[in-house]
């Protein structure tokens, strides 16, 4: 199998093919984010023979392993959405080609990705089994947004995801806890409810921001341009976050830059949730999260 950097994948795509038709980011601007600064490029498309080889291969060895296939392939890289409908369709064909048990294929994918497609065009991704991408809108502050670079602001994705809905399309949604600095994590919070209480994430997933030194977000700090929530300050934004959403969803915490994780039905769990995060805020201290913090080399 062709691989290339780090592979990157949500805790919940376990269990699925691992494909490689990106790598790298188009965007790769947000001030935060050093998760490809271990590639030689910035993004490239993996050349179809790859990709074709990779998929022959993995269906001789999935079908050796378990005999019947697998039923879902995550397609890596940090935006393969961005590909056009054609190449999209082309590798979904591949994929039907030699892994015929495949019923979902999902990646992760900027908002950006979206953008050009049609509904047309992504009902008919949706029919060749595209479901189920993961896209870290990060927060619906748009302060942050335009400070971190983003390259989109939460009006953007309120309209690309409503496009997605019509589609057909599932998705889920990273938030990135601390993002809109020391002071704000709480109005960061309620304007990102506001957003996902308009769409329809199956999942919200929180990310705790940790800053290393090769980041541009560690630059701006070194020049006192920004400043980081303490450990505490994220545990009541997340609390905050929480409180505030009106949708049914799944809100999980289960990334190694978490301390504490945990995961949740909403609103079936939300009690249950608010209670684990006040439990965390005042029992622990901001010493000990501090700690674990630091202990976290790389995501």
């Amino acid at each position: 199998m062709h691989y290339t950097g780090t592979i990157w994948r949500p805790p919940y795509e376990a269990a699925s093919l691992l494909l490689e038709v990106t790598a790298g980011c188009t965007h790769h601007k947000c001030k935060f984010c050093t998760l490809y600064n271990d590639l030689p490029f910035k993004f490239k498309m993996s050349p179809m023979k790859d990709i074709e080889e990779d998929l022959r291969e993995a269906g001789k060895t999935i079908r050796s392993w378990n005999g019947h296939g697998i039923d879902r392939a995550f397609l890596t890289g940090a935006n393969p959405f961005v590909l056009s409908y054609d190449k999209l369709t082309a590798i979904a064909e591949l994929i039907h080609k030699y892994l015929p048990s495949v019923k979902s294929i999902g990646s992760f994918a900027r908002i950006t990705d979206i953008t050009p497609k049609s509904e047309e065009e992504l009902a008919r991704l949706h029919a060749c089994g595209y479901d189920g991408l993961t896209i870290g809108i990060e927060t619906g502050d748009d302060e942050a947004l335009r400070f971190m670079n983003k390259g989109y602001t939460s009006a953007d994705i309120y309209e690309q995801c409503k496009k997605l809905d019509a589609a057909g399309i599932h998705y889920s949604f990273f938030y990135l806890v601390s993002i809109s600095g020391a002071g704000r994590g709480e109005i960061g919070a309620k304007l990102t409810a506001d957003i996902c209480n308009q769409t329809h994430p199956k999942l919200i997933g929180a990310n705790m921001l940790t800053i290393y030194p090769d980041s541009e977000l560690y630059a701006e700090i070194q020049r006192g341009n920004w400043q980081e929530e303490g450990e505490l300050e994220k545990y009541k934004e997340v609390r905050t976050l929480i409180e505030n959403l009106q949708i049914p969803t799944v809100f999980a915490a289960m990334g190694a830059s978490n301390a504490y994780q945990f995961h949740g039905q909403l609103p079936k769990d939300k009690t249950k949730l608010l209670s684990f995060l006040d439990e965390i805020i005042g029992n622990v201290s901001e010493e000990e999260l501090q700690r674990y913090r630091k202990s976290v080399h790389h995501l």
